[in-house]
C-alpha cells in the first residue's frame, strides 16, 4: 500500500508540476522518473524468474497431455502411438519456448533501469526524423515552399493562407509538426509583412492545421507514436485509417477560413505585386544536399510504408534514413547533432518511465477499473465517451503527456474487457477514437500541443503578443469542429464494421 500512494503521489506530483510551467517539463518529468526509479521500479539484479505466462503453459499442457492419456487408453494401438507421438511433439515444442522464455528473461536482467522502461522505438524515431529534417532545413526547401504558395495564390491574401495552411498540414503528416512551425512560421511572417495583414492569424491557421494535418500518420504527430507502439499498428495502417478522414478535416477547414477571413483581409495592387516580385529559387541554398537529402527522404517514406510487411520497427527506418542522408550529404555531424531537440527526447523517456513506475504500484489498474464501469455500455458509447474526455484531458494537460499515460490505461482496459478483447476490429476503433481525440484535442489551448507554445512563442518574439485566452478563441471552435467529424466518422465506421 506505501508503494501505490507514493507512486501515486510521485505521478500525479509530476504531472501537476508540467502544467504548471513552473519549472521546465523536461526538468520536471526526469525528476519524476528518477523518484520512481529510486523507490518503484526494479532494476537490474531483482530477480525476474516468476513468468505466469510460462509456468500456465506448462500446467495446462500437462493437463491436457494426461488428458490424451486418459481418452486414448480404450483406443487402438494407432491411435495410442498417434497421442504418444503429439506428446512427445508437444513437449518438444513446449521446451523450446521455455528456452526462448528463459533467453528472454536472461537478456531483460542485463538490460539498465533506462533501456527496462523507456520506449527507445519513439525516441529513436523521433530522432532520427529530426536529423533528416534539420539538414534539409539548411537547404532552404521549406522557405521555398512557403514563398511559392504565396506567389500561386498572387498575393491574395486568404489564398495565401490556404496554400499555406494545406502546405503545412501535409508537411506535419510527413515530418515532426513542430520542426514544420519552426520553419514555415518565420517565412509567413515574411509574407505577412510584405502583404501587410496582421500574421497572427495566419500562424494560428498553421498551428491547427500542423496538429491536424501530423494526426494522418505514424510519425506526424509524437501522440500517434506512443499510440503505435503499444497497439502495434504500422505507418500503413495509420494512413489507410486516419488519412482520408484528416483530408477531409482539412478540406471543411479551409472552407471555414475562407468564410471568415475572405471578407477580412485587403491588400493593395502595389503590395501583391512585392510578393509576385519574390525570388523563391533565390531561397534555394544547397541544391546538392536538397538532391541528395530528398532522395533520402523519400526513401525513408517508403521504408515507413513497408515496414509493418517486413517486419521492422520505426525506428530502424528512421534512423537509417538519418544515417545515409548524414552519410551523403557530408555535413559536419557535430553541428548536425547540436540541432536535436534533446529537450524533447529526454522529456519522453522520462515520461515513459513515469507511466512504467505508475503501472508497477498499481495505479494505472485503479485508474482502469474506472473505465471498467463501462464494461456493460454500448461500445459505442464507450469509445465516444473515451474519445470526448481524452480531447479534453489532452487540451488541459499536453496531449504528449496524456497520451503516455492513457494508451496504457487504455491498452489495460482492452484488456480486461471482453467485447474489445475478443474483437480485434473494436480495438482498433477505440484506437483510432484515442488518437483522433489526443491529437485534435490537442489545438484547444495553448498547452495542448507543443506546436501550439512554438508558434505563440515565434509571434511574440516579432512583436505579436496570442494571451491564453486569445488562443483559446481560435483554438475552441476548431476542437469541437473536429471532434464532431471525428465522432461521425467513428460512429459510421463503428456501424460498418458492425453489419
Amino acid at each position: 500500500m506505501l508503494t501505490f500512494w507514493i507512486g501515486t503521489i510521485v505521478f500525479f506530483g509530476t504531472y501537476i508540476v508540467i502544467a504548471s510551467e513552473k519549472i521546465h517539463k523536461t526538468v520536471a518529468a526526469l525528476l519524476g522518473a528518477a523518484l520512481m526509479m529510486l523507490f518503484i521500479l526494479p532494476g537490474p539484479g531483482h530477480s525476474s524468474s516468476d513468468h505466469p505466462a510460462k509456468t500456465g503453459e506448462v500446467e495446462v499442457t500437462e493437463t491436457t497431455a494426461e488428458g490424451v492419456k486418459q481418452i486414448a487408453a480404450p483406443q487402438k494401438e494407432a491411435v495410442q502411438q498417434s497421442a504418444k507421438n503429439a506428446l512427445a511433439a508437444t513437449e518438444n515444442a513446449l521446451s523450446e519456448a521455455d528456452g526462448a522464455l528463459l533467453k528472454k528473461a536472461a537478456r531483460y536482467d542485463k538490460l539498465d533501469t533506462f533501456a527496462r522502461y523507456s520506449n527507445f522505438d519513439v525516441v529513436f524515431t523521433l530522432a532520427g526524423m529530426m536529423l533528416l529534417v534539420n539538414l534539409l532545413s539548411g537547404t532552404g526547401l521549406f522557405q521555398f515552399v512557403a514563398i511559392k504558395c504565396a506567389k500561386l495564390a498572387k498575393g491574395l491574401p486568404i489564398r495565401t493562407m490556404i496554400l499555406l495552411v494545406f502546405a503545412t498540414a501535409f508537411l506535419s503528416a510527413f515530418l515532426d509538426n513542430v520542426t514544420t512551425i519552426l520553419l514555415v512560421a518565420p517565412v509567413t511572417l515574411l509574407v505577412a509583412n510584405e502583404l501587410g495583414v496582421p500574421p497572427v492569424p495566419f500562424l494560428m491557421a498553421e498551428a491547427m492545421a500542423s496538429n491536424i494535418g501530423g494526426t494522418a500518420t505514424l510519425i506526424g504527430d509524437p501522440p500517434n507514436l506512443i499510440i503505435g507502439s503499444i497497439a502495434q499498428l504500422d505507418f500503413m495502417a495509420f494512413l489507410i485509417n486516419l488519412a482520408p478522414f484528416i483530408l477531409t478535416v482539412m478540406v471543411i477547414y479551409c472552407i471555414f477560413l475562407w468564410a471568415f477571413y475572405s471578407r477580412r483581409m485587403h491588400v493593395t495592387v502595389e503590395k501583391r505585386a512585392l510578393i509576385m516580385e519574390l525570388d523563391e529559387n533565390a531561397a534555394i541554398t544547397d541544391r546538392k544536399n536538397l538532391r541528395r537529402g530528398g532522395i533520402v527522404m523519400l526513401l525513408t517514406i517508403v521504408g515507413f510504408l513497408i515496414h509493418g510487411a517486413v517486419g521492422l520497427q520505426p525506428c530502424v527506418v528512421a534512423m537509417t534514413g538519418a544515417a545515409m542522408a548524414m552519410a551523403l550529404c557530408k555535413v559536419n555531424v557535430d553541428h548536425a547533432l547540436e540541432k536535436i531537440e534533446w529537450s524533447t527526447l529526454f522529456f519522453f523517456m522520462a515520461l515513459f518511465i513515469l507511466v512504467c513506475g505508475a503501472e508497477e504500484c498499481g495505479l494505472m489498474a485503479k485508474i482502469g477499473s474506472v473505465l471498467n464501469l463501462m464494461d456493460r455500455w454500448p461500445v459505442l458509447v464507450v469509445i465516444l465517451v473515451i474519445m470526448w474526455g481524452s480531447a479534453i484531458a489532452a487540451a488541459v494537460m499536453n496531449n504528449v503527456s496524456f497520451t503516455a499515460a492513457m494508451a496504457s490505461v487504455v491498452a489495460t482496459f482492452i484488456a480486461s474487457t471482453p467485447v474489445f478483447r475478443d474483437n480485434i476490429e473494436m480495438q482498433h476503433l477505440l484506437w483510432w477514437g484515442l488518437a483522433l481525440a489526443v491529437c485534435l484535442g490537442g489545438n484547444a489551448s495553448l498547452v495542448g500541443a507543443a506546436a501550439n507554445l512554438v508558434t505563440v512563442g515565434i509571434a511574440g518574439k516579432n512583436g505579436y503578443k496570442v494571451t491564453f485566452t486569445q488562443f483559446l478563441m481560435y483554438g475552441v471552435p476548431v476542437t469541437v469542429g473536429s471532434m464532431i467529424l471525428a465522432s461521425a466518422y467513428i460512429i459510421i465506421r463503428y456501424f460498418v464494421q458492425c453489419a
